[in-house]
């Protein structure tokens, strides 16, 4: 997340929402943000499995 604080991301993803949000709509876009940025890091860590291998797995085409 570089140099942003977590105060200034979580000001930034309120200030986005409608004004009508409720606080389930913040704290879905709290976990939505959460979920993507534990994915980055998976990735950026070589912590991924192929999609072939998850296909194979649950025995998809």
């Amino acid at each position: 997340m570089g140099a942003t604080s977590i105060k200034e991301e979580a000001r930034r993803l309120i200030d986005k929402l409608p004004e009508e949000s409720t606080w389930d709509d913040l704290m879905h876009e709290i976990y939505v943000r959460q979920v993507v940025e534990a994915g980055l890091e998976d990735s950026k860590a070589g912590r991924t499995t192929d999609v072939e291998q998850v296909r194979e797995k649950f025995g998809l085409s």
